[in-house]
């Protein structure tokens, strides 16, 4: 399996660890990974000033995969919907493909429909495959307790994404298990994080945070899990600067299928999470 590995801006900007452990759980897992150095943002920054032009550069990546016959694998919720999104609107609106070919056709570009989009998650729980997940694992986490969360756009808009239940998803439930680590149930599993409203109401969005994180704190959980850098970065960073004491670690996907996996902490870059993970690495005795 190999697919055009899209980062998108926030990642080597902000949370170098995904890209770090995403690269070593697909080595682990036989999943080749493609990296185009004409990758631009997907466009969603811009999408409220200016949605041809966000819709061109997103349809401008779908190019570059469509070039070297690939599927598109992708980290951020943000990138996959803007991604996802694009290709079914270009797909089905033949007026909108038009017109957005003669924009691309500037840089000598067409978009022709030939690739998938698809968030790692889906790629470990569709394509690897849980079952082949679990003859790889090397270091079961046995007694981790983790509260799973998924993000609003790993699931939605459904319509576009297609994939898993968005009322009870079970995906990444499903792959945390096969890790060994305990999925615990918590109310409110998939609200928003808040994330998306710091720039608007920063203190509605710490609010929906704390709601988060109350929740999860009193499901007995030792650490958090998510797939989304924007996210992690509001349930790990955002700790510091919500009211209450939690000190939940936040664990990307790819860092505890990694230490399962049988990779060092440091090599996943949990050394990098803002809340320690010191009581994950003790429970597991790693």
């Amino acid at each position: 399996m190999r697919y055009l590995f899209f980062t998108g801006c926030t990642i080597p900007a902000r949370l170098n660890a995904y890209e770090l452990s995403a690269r070593k759980v697909a080595d682990k897992l036989d999943v080749k990974l493609s990296v185009s150095q004409e990758a631009n943002c997907c466009g969603y920054p811009i999408e409220g000033i200016d949605r041809k032009m966000a819709i061109a550069l997103a349809a401008r990546i779908l190019c570059v995969a469509e070039r070297q016959n690939l599927q598109i694998m992708t980290l951020c919720n943000g990138c996959f919907v803007t991604l996802a999104t694009t290709n079914k609107l270009l797909k089905e609106n033949a007026t909108l493909r038009e017109e957005i070919n003669s924009v691309l056709n500037a840089v000598d570009m067409e978009f022709q429909g030939t690739t998938e989009v698809k968030h790692i998650i889906r790629v470990l729980y569709e394509d690897v495959g849980v079952n082949q997940i679990a003859s790889k694992i090397e270091r079961p986490l046995r007694g981790l307790k983790v509260a799973a969360h998924y993000g609003c756009h790993l699931l939605r808009p459904s319509e576009v994404i297609r994939f898993d239940n968005p009322e009870f998803p079970t995906s990444l439930d499903e792959l945390v298990k096969c890790t060994g680590a305990e999925i615990v149930p918590y109310r409110g599993k998939t609200h928003c994080c808040g994330g998306p409203l710091l720039s608007v109401n920063e203190k509605l969005a710490f609010q929906i945070g704390k709601n988060k994180l109350d929740n999860i704190a009193k499901s007995g959980a030792m650490a958090i899990v998510t797939a989304c850098p924007f996210c992690h970065v509001m349930l790990d960073t955002g700790q510091f600067a919500i009211e209450g004491e939690y000190n939940l670690p936040v664990l990307l996907y790819t860092q505890l299928l990694g230490l399962a996996l049988g990779f060092g902490a440091k090599s996943l870059g949990l050394n990098e999470n803002k809340v320690p993970v010191t009581p994950v690495i003790e429970q597991l005795a790693i």
